[in-house]
């Protein structure tokens, strides 16, 4: 370790301590002042091991994004019983702002998965593996993510279609979008594409930094409009829209599970870990799960269906822990094969991206108040906005600073006549140098010495990042078990860059990136690219698409997107886990509702999406059981 690094390493461990009494403070200023937040009357309240039946028409394994919608629509049935089964708890009152979001990760609500090595990837990062956050917690993922709402592109869903799966094309989907939204951005509350008074609130981020006005402009410099990339045409420049409600986060167990709890025939099971599906092996029936409260083992039986709704890594870790798989990989662990399913586990895309892309830019005389144009946690975070969060509901609190806006662009490689982008493009109002290193280095893994080596020398300047994100990834990768047991992580190898196809796209789209600095916009801001180099990538010429190449395999980043893991086709694709009602090819009374279900990736984030999938499978089970 190089003594630049040792010097970055203590004083970012010297951080900690004023980070720790910020948010005790900030607690405690909740408590007191906004009983809007703590809402202890609407939480939920979770039933005890004693009060469970023995029996639920309905069992749905994970509280997640997905789960959480199942349990309502399908409660909603009062004649049915429904068992929500959650290996993590309630969401805590900091996950509400939206600025703390990056804190959440690596805490008890993340189930803190890791890639597995690779000199391909995620090469800046200690032991070369990258993080992969995902919520242990009520509404899952929804309470860990950027809270950044895209429903993705209308030929996704028509390719779903045309793979074999009738009811999936967009205008068969676009319903169950609108069916959950609360639209309340005022533009588009009488668009069709949109609705109002469902249960997720939808609105722009109530605080952004001044300088997204600047790079949004540099967009429309670019020959992009703005657009609503949700509504008729995805290509463009956006303010993200936010799953926020009166500002504050708008969680799938905030908007879908509160009220639903308070129904009689859903029980909710907190800090239940399941560890099994049980399958009658005469009739390939799921009957029931068995799950662990504590140190107490528990079986309950399910009389209609048991719904796996645990995400893209944990929904085929749990089949193959039940004897559904690979028949070769369940058998070099003994486990004994209930059902062969040769595609649980593979097929799993992700969104990759390209971090650390900092421009230093320099406040325009125009803009008197510093804390608006760029966050920077020392003048960001501070006494005065946590006054204005708590007492006037406004200030930097409230804003989404690594995803203030989104841009939808076409690289060479697209048909730029098609409205079928290839790069989707986060635009943060801070930067890796902002923060110090204290949440983003933490989030990414990065090594010391590289954090130190490309942001040491330019800590808190004014800058701002771009993340480039490849939108529809030809690499697949894939999920195996590491052991028989439920509690040890699986193995992740998310193959990112297999196909050299994914990493000339994503160049172009830090080419973009760089080419969008030098418009007359930003040349208003001064603005310059980080002095500093990766030395590994030294011999390739900046800004050349080859140094992005290198950039791209050290600097590696996800954007929460694993999915595809039980990929939904037609009983001829001998890879295809679920059928077009999400029915478990080969096993009955079993289905699989989340992400992993997605043959191919949606183009933008998944948490939309999957409120889509879960709202539409909930119609499907009613339809199937004629109700």
């Amino acid at each position: 370790m190089s003594s630049v690094s040792r010097m970055s390493t203590i004083r970012i461990a010297m951080s900690y301590g004023p980070e720790l009494s910020f948010l005790v403070l900030l607690r405690m200023l909740i408590g007191m002042y906004r009983p809007d937040i703590v809402s202890r009357e609407t939480r939920v309240k979770p039933t005890t091991l004693s009060d469970l039946r023995n029996s639920y028409d309905f069992i749905i394994i994970g509280g997640g994004t997905a789960g959480s919608v199942l349990a309502n629509r399908l409660s909603e049935n009062e004649n049915w019983t429904v068992l929500l089964l959650e290996a993590g708890v309630d969401e805590n009152d900091l996950s509400d702002i939206p600025i703390l979001f990056p804190i959440l990760q690596l805490t008890s609500m993340d189930w803190q998965f890791k890639t597995e090595p690779s000199n391909n990837y995620c090469k800046a990062m200690k032991a070369n593996a990258c993080n992969w956050p995902r919520g242990k917690v009520l509404g899952g993922s929804s309470v860990l993510n950027a809270m950044i709402y895209v429903r993705g592109n209308k030929k996704d869903y028509d390719n779903w279609r045309d793979m074999g799966n009738p009811g999936w094309d967009y205008e068969s989907v676009l319903p169950y979008f609108k069916k959950s939204e609360d639209m309340r951005i005022k533009e588009y509350q009488d668009s069709p594409y949109h609705r109002t008074g469902g249960y997720l609130a939808v609105e722009y981020f109530n605080y952004h930094s001044s300088v997204t006005d600047y790079l949004i402009q540099a967009g429309t410099e670019m020959g992009y409009d703005i657009v609503d990339v949700n509504g008729p045409t995805q290509t463009g420049f956006s303010f993200s829209h936010g799953t926020v409600k009166d500002g504050l986060r708008c969680s799938t167990a905030k908007a879908f599970l509160r009220s639903a709890s308070q129904r009689k025939n859903l029980h909710i099971s907190t800090r239940s870990m399941v560890e099994k599906i049980l399958v009658n092996e005469n009739g390939k029936t799921a009957y029931g799960v068995q799950f662990q409260v504590g140190s107490k083992l528990r079986t309950v039986k399910a009389s209609r269906e048991v719904i796996l709704s645990a995400g893209a890594i944990q929904s085929p870790q749990l089949l193959m822990l039940s004897g559904i798989g690979p028949r070769d990989h369940l058998e070099q662990l003994d486990i004994p094969v209930v059902h062969e399913a040769a595609g649980v586990g593979r097929n799993l895309q992700d969104h990759v991206g390209i971090g650390g892309l900092n421009y230093l830019v320099t406040k325009p005389a125009n803009i008197t108040d510093p804390t608006s144009f760029s966050f920077n946690l020392m003048r960001s975070v501070n006494a005065h906005t946590l006054n204005l969060f708590v007492k006037e509901r406004t200030g930097p609190l409230y804003a989404n600073n690594v995803g203030e806006a989104l841009g939808f662009i076409n690289t060479k490689y697209a048909n730029k006549s098609d409205d079928y982008p290839d790069i989707q493009l986060f635009v943060s109002s801070t930067a890796d140098n902002a923060d110090g290193g204290l949440f983003g280095k933490r989030d990414c893994n990065l090594m010391d010495d590289f954090y130190a080596r490309l942001f040491e020398n330019i800590l808190y300047q004014d800058s701002y990042t771009i993340m480039p994100l490849l939108l529809r990834p030809r690499s697949r990768g894939y999920i195996k078990l590491r052991s028989k047991d439920v509690n040890q992580h699986p193995i992740i190898v998310p193959n990112y860059f297999d196909d050299p196809y994914d990493l000339d796209v994503l160049a172009e789209g830090a080419k973009f990136i760089y080419d969008m600095s030098k418009t007359n916009t930003m040349k208003q801001l001064k603005t310059q690219p980080n002095p500093n180099r990766v030395p590994e990538c030294s011999s390739f010429g900046f800004p050349s698409l080859d140094y992005w190449r290198c950039f791209a395999r050290y600097y590696t980043l996800t954007i929460y997107h694993p999915s595809g893991t039980c990929k939904m086709g037609p009983s001829t694709d001998k890879m295809a886990v679920v059928d077009a009602r999400l029915k478990m090819h080969g096993v009955n009374g079993l289905r699989v509702i989340d992400t992993s279900i997605m043959p191919t990736i949606t183009s933008g984030n998944t948490n939309a999406p999957t409120i889509m999938i879960a709202e539409k499978a909930a119609d499907m089970i009613k339809e199937d059981w004629k109700i």
